[in-house]
């Protein structure tokens, strides 16, 4: 922008817009205009309006058009309802043009803290990007497609949230598209090839931007992106993708949701057990291209963090496989179970020879107490009685003893009956067992002590069970005891609702004029003991000035520009 539009910018910080919103500072500026973080003087609180200015040399009808995309922005997010998505207020209009207003989201976007920590992790990414599926899910669940997923657009909030931001240019199912002549929708390196090719988009067009955006994430660098928004379409439709070297465990989403036809890409259920396995510290295969409607990928779950208790033997998410068939007299098993013709012969001989010899052993039996008759202490036919059982007098005894009971009816020889092996019925209840993952929001912290909530060392952490209904016994605990020893605390997962539940912690001890350093990690005692790895965290607390002027620097990761940490825009443009 211009010194005079700084210039215009900086007064308009007083202004209120539609006799309600009184515009507080800019939060961020775009190509299309500003955020604003304002206050709402009826309900007294502060939120986020959004500000859009026409480009220089748009006629009256582009600039019409552009305004009622603006309110399709507002439209399209209302519709949405989940805490993954920026809440809309309101639709205000000043100036002949309409302001959206909406949550004010403290924290930073995906963009900012890629450039300011560098490329993820790809377990971390996974957690990221399963938060970011939920929110477009949740979208197409109404009919939204949002079209313009990027990190810039992602906010990765204080409390742990990520949210996704500005459907500016949000498509409705069954409403009239809204696109000037000429104008490419949304950012070229994240556009779908479809799109590109000017199909109509889908579902799928969102998902393969959230592929960009989590290849960005964990490489560091964006696939398709070119000199020219012309030779970045071009790329987008024609060139393969850049094999992935940092991606890990997370190169088979990458490769499932970044194929060039709609059709064979990962659905959105797919991705987000994927994503959830990979963000527990697990690894995940795709055999093939994945067709909706067709088997789901293999997964394989690693347990990475080591626990401070006894593991449990069974693994919480058992996997579906065959079941093995019951072998029967030594008999050959079935080739449906995937054995080779030369190994199913041997099993075969083998069991033929098995058989013979019972037979054998049956017809000798038979002779044997045929020819024991006259004995008058011969037992029955067989080896002998089994357990609890008594003997019966031989056929052509004398009679017995009064004492004795009656005799049952002749018992038959008894016949080796083949057993059935217990594996090999119906599948067992899966076993109940809790999976532990957590990540590090804020690291370290510099100023007055004690450190203000919204600056302090923070971490999310994941709880996810095996089964439905549940109960949870957790607590965060330090390694160097730089907190109190905390209580044990408990969570109830009902039945048929979701198995995972997203925990926040902060750090907030210190003494003043000196720096400490700790960890935290996250325990569970109930159902199974599990823990987490531990995240290390510091705390250096600067003395006051004498005077109690300005306080010490923002922590790192806080946006910069004034004393209390500066929230990032609830939307940006």
């Amino acid at each position: 922008m211009s010194g005079s539009e700084d210039a215009n910018e900086d007064g308009a910080a007083a202004r209120v817009v539609a006799g309600r919103y009184r515009l507080l500072g800019p939060l961020g500026r775009g190509g299309m205009g500003v955020v604003w973080r304002a206050r709402d003087e009826v309900l007294g609180r502060e939120v986020a309006v959004k500000e859009v200015r026409a480009p220089a040399g748009l006629d009256a009808a582009e600039v019409a058009r552009m305004y009622r995309r603006l309110e399709r922005e507002a439209w399209a997010a209302a519709r949405v309802s989940h805490r993954g998505v920026v809440t809309v207020y309101d639709v205000a209009s000043e100036d002949g043009r309409p302001w959206i207003v909406m949550e004010l989201v403290r924290g930073l976007s995906l963009a900012e803290v890629l450039e300011g920590e560098g490329p993820m992790d790809p377990q971390r990414a996974a957690h990221l990007g399963e938060q970011v599926l939920a929110a477009l899910r949740s979208a197409h669940d109404v009919g939204v497609l949002h079209r313009d997923v990027k990190p810039a657009n992602v906010l990765v909030a204080n409390d742990g949230r990520v949210v996704l931001s500005d459907f500016g240019i949000a498509s409705l199912a069954g409403s009239s598209a809204i696109t000037m002549t000429g104008e490419v929708v949304g950012s070229p390196e994240f556009l779908a090839p479809e799109r590109a090719l000017g199909r109509e988009p889908g579902p799928e067009s969102d998902l393969w931007s959230l592929g960009v955006m989590l290849y960005a994430a964990v490489e560091g660098v964006s696939p398709f992106r070119r000199d020219t928004p012309l030779a970045t379409l071009e790329a987008v439709v024609d060139r393969e993708l850049p094999p992935p070297r940092r991606a890990g465990a997370l190169e088979p989403v990458l490769e499932g949701l970044l194929r060039k036809d709609p059709r064979e890409r990962l659905t959105a259920a797919e991705a987000a057990r994927m994503l959830r396995i990979i963000g527990a510290g697990g690894a995940v295969r795709v055999p093939g291209p994945a067709v909706a409607g067709s088997e789901a990928p293999t997964t394989v779950l690693n347990r990475g963090d080591a626990p401070y208790g006894p593991r449990a033997a069974t693994p919480p998410m058992p996997l579906p496989r065959p079941l093995p068939l019951a072998v029967t007299g030594g008999g050959p098993r079935s080739s449906a179970q995937g054995q080779e013709p030369g190994r199913a012969g041997l099993v075969l001989a083998v069991g033929s020879v098995v058989l013979l010899l019972v037979l054998a052993l049956l017809v000798w039996l038979l002779v044997r107490g045929a020819g024991s008759g006259g004995g008058s202490s011969a037992g029955a036919a067989g080896p002998g009685p089994g357990p609890g059982q008594a003997s019966a007098p031989a056929a052509g005894s004398g009679s017995a003893p009064a004492s004795a009971p009656p005799s049952p009816s002749p018992t038959p020889t008894p016949t080796p009956t083949p057993t059935t092996t217990p594996s090999a019925s119906a599948s067992p209840t899966p076993a109940q067992d809790v999976t532990v993952y957590v990540h590090t929001l804020r690291a370290a912290y510099t100023g007055a002590c004690p450190p203000p909530e919204v600056s302090a060392p923070a971490f999310t952490g994941t709880l996810e069970v095996a089964v439905t209904p549940a109960v949870v016994e957790y607590r965060w605990v330090t390694r160097g005891g730089s907190s109190p020893e905390p209580e044990w605390r408990s969570i109830l997962y009902e039945a048929d609702g979701p198995r995972t539940r997203q925990l926040n912690h902060t750090e907030s001890g210190g003494t003043p004029g000196a720096a400490s350093a700790d960890a935290v990690r996250l325990e569970v005692r109930r159902p199974a003991q599990k823990a987490s790895a531990w995240l290390e965290f510091s705390v250096t607390c600067e003395k006051e000035t004498p005077t109690g002027g300005a306080s010490s620097p923002p922590a790192s990761g806080a946006p910069s520009g004034s004393p209390p940490p500066a929230p990032a825009p609830g939307a940006v443009p």
